[in-house]
């Protein structure tokens, strides 16, 4: 892990101008790369507000096509010419984000979902959380300073059940359970041996940083309505799901899933192609 922490320099300061150091503000500047992975589908429309909100200092964006039938690819490269497109094999989110985090070169690695609910410019919260000494940063839209516009009723409160739930059986302290909006270290995959392919996949994320005895940061995170568009989430069918993880993986003993680890990431080759 390299992380440094310094004033951001001008651009006349030739290890910044050189490319070792990333300016984020005009009082902080990084060393590790960022790399940005949004799983898509059919989200052509939504692209455009996505990209907009990316910082312009982050290292490359990873855009992860589930088959689109629209022009999502190509919004995509008209947007970011250097964007590298994933063709997603399998199908979920679970799958998508996993052939995305395959093909990132960068040391920092963050999750943003492809409707538009998520700021980009809270990125750099995130990082400046990882480089400060977190291992993870999870985003929470009930943190203080967090919101949401986009969940009813139910899912407040099947969100709040579960993740009281997590706390209780894991001895995590979240405020936030179901949420997709997170930034971790590239090397963290290595602890968490992600496998499975839906919505459950950020559950099984947050239960295994915390088995893994990883340092968990939560970062306020503000969640807006999806701009076009309907979302694929499901409250009932994705909550007994997301259950059936917790129930699973309290089963399962730390030691035991380090002896007979699944692959975290497959090879970028094998996954998807990437252009």
């Amino acid at each position: 892990m390299s992380a440094f922490l310094r004033p951001a320099a001008s651009e006349e300061d030739p290890e910044t101008s050189g490319g070792r150091y990333r300016p984020v503000t005009s009082q902080f500047a990084i060393a590790p790369p960022v790399s940005v992975v949004i799983p898509a589908m059919n989200e052509a429309e939504n692209l455009p507000y996505v990209f907009k909100t990316l910082p312009d200092w982050i290292h490359e964006v990873v855009l992860v096509d589930g088959n689109s039938t629209d022009d999502t690819v190509g919004v995509a490269r008209g947007l970011r010419p250097d964007v590298k497109v994933v063709e997603q094999l399998g199908k979920g989110k679970g799958d998508a984000l996993i052939t995305g985090f395959a093909a990132c070169t960068g040391e920092i690695i963050v999750m943003v979902d492809a409707d538009g609910s998520a700021d980009g410019g809270e990125i750099v919260s995130y990082v400046s959380a990882l480089v400060g000494g977190a291992d993870f940063a999870k985003g929470s839209r009930f943190a203080n300073g967090g919101g949401t516009d986009d969940m009813t009723f139910v899912r407040k409160l099947g969100n709040r059940v579960l993740t009281s739930m997590v706390n209780h059986k894991f001895g995590a302290r979240y405020t936030d359970l179901c949420y997709g909006y997170n930034a971790f270290w590239k090397h963290c995959l290595d602890e968490i041996a992600l496998d499975c392919a839906g919505f459950e996949v950020e559950t099984l994320m947050n239960i295994r940083v915390v088995k893994a005895g990883l340092r968990v940061q939560e970062i306020p995170s503000h969640e807006f309505v999806r701009i076009h568009g309907a979302s694929n989430l499901r409250a009932v069918r994705d909550g007994i799901r997301v259950l059936k993880v917790i129930l699973r993986e309290r089963g399962v003993r730390r030691g035991s899933r380090r002896r007979q680890r699944p692959l975290a990431i497959a090879p970028a080759a094998n996954r998807g192609e990437v252009s």
